[in-house]
């Protein structure tokens, strides 16, 4: 405990220097005056290699207070060791209250999923992204999809779905699949599944992406209109977990994993650890027992 609390004093608060906390802190107010627009910023060096959190790390410690209460997730899982071990360093920077309960959480980083719960006001999701540039499919030239953005020339994207469900009957994006802000710049929600896509719309809470690698932050205000891109006669859809039961709780209508057990037999668990914890105990019911319930023809 000793060598913890020298190493941590021997750090400016949240391990990066004031000086590149307001940087950060103001490319992200421009972020958030600009729904959906990637603003360049520093990306300081970090204790970890860029591309496992370092864009999200940025955001956090650039944000985080000493009142405020903090939360990672990985794909769902509050236990994974790139959850555990980045839980730990702001843990150890900041000596601020970690959390596993969504609710109680004012700061949540999260890997590749959006929690089950309706997040509030009060809360900011930070999302780490591998590729802020949604273009990138389609136009490898840096300067070409500034430009392309500026202009809201979104041509070659949509030709690349087209082309997708005229091969494959189906639009090809399992995850982090491209989104329309605010009716104007089409962006990545992270590499979420389609599930989450529909929860980013007029959502409360603050949305906040960073790629810490390609130095770039772009975020979804509270109550922003979020479309993900579809065509009049080829409507967007979630994945189909419609009928499959959870084997560890029996309940349905949230994200599913697939997972196979020692005899092999295919089973489904809800993906979000918390998520899942609340349901068996019902200690606390969650806010919103099921995710997405439009989806589904019993919405109840």
């Amino acid at each position: 405990m000793v060598e913890n609390t020298k190493f941590q004093s021997s750090y400016s608060y949240g391990f990066i220097d004031e000086t590149t906390k307001k940087e950060i802190r103001r490319k992200t107010l421009k972020a958030v005056c600009i729904p959906g627009y990637q603003v360049p910023y520093s990306s300081p060096e970090m204790p970890i290699s860029r591309g496992w959190g370092t864009g999200g790390l940025h955001l956090t410690l650039s944000l985080i207070g000493r009142s405020d209460v903090f939360k990672i997730i990985d794909q769902g899982s509050d236990a994974s060791v790139n959850a555990c071990n980045l839980r730990q360093f702001v843990q150890m920077m900041t000596r601020c209250a970690v959390t596993f309960d969504t609710a109680k959480a004012t700061i949540i980083q999260s890997r590749h999923r959006v929690p089950e719960e309706i997040l509030t006001d009060r809360q900011i999701l930070v999302l780490q992204v591998p590729q802020p540039e949604v273009l990138r499919s389609v136009e490898r030239h840096e300067f070409r999809t500034r430009q392309m953005h500026a202009e809201a020339d979104y041509a070659k994207l949509w030709v690349s779905l087209y082309e997708a469900y005229v091969q494959f009957g189906t639009m090809m994006r399992g995850s982090g699949y491209p989104i329309k802000v605010n009716g104007r710049y089409i962006a990545t929600p992270s590499p979420i599944p389609r599930w989450d896509t529909p929860n980013l719309s007029m959502a409360n809470c603050l949305y906040l992406f960073g790629a810490g690698r390609e130095k770039r932050i772009h975020a979804i205000p509270p109550h922003t209109r979020v479309e993900p891109l579809e065509f009049e006669d080829v409507k967007f859809k979630v994945e189909e977990f419609k009928g499959i039961l959870c084997s560890a709780c029996g309940q349905d209508r949230a994200f599913m994993d697939e997972i196979f057990d020692d005899q092999e037999r295919r089973k489904h668990v809800i993906n979000d650890s918390n998520f899942l914890d609340k349901v068996r105990t019902a200690v606390r019911p969650p806010q919103r027992l099921f995710t997405n319930p439009n989806n589904f023809d019993d919405p109840s």
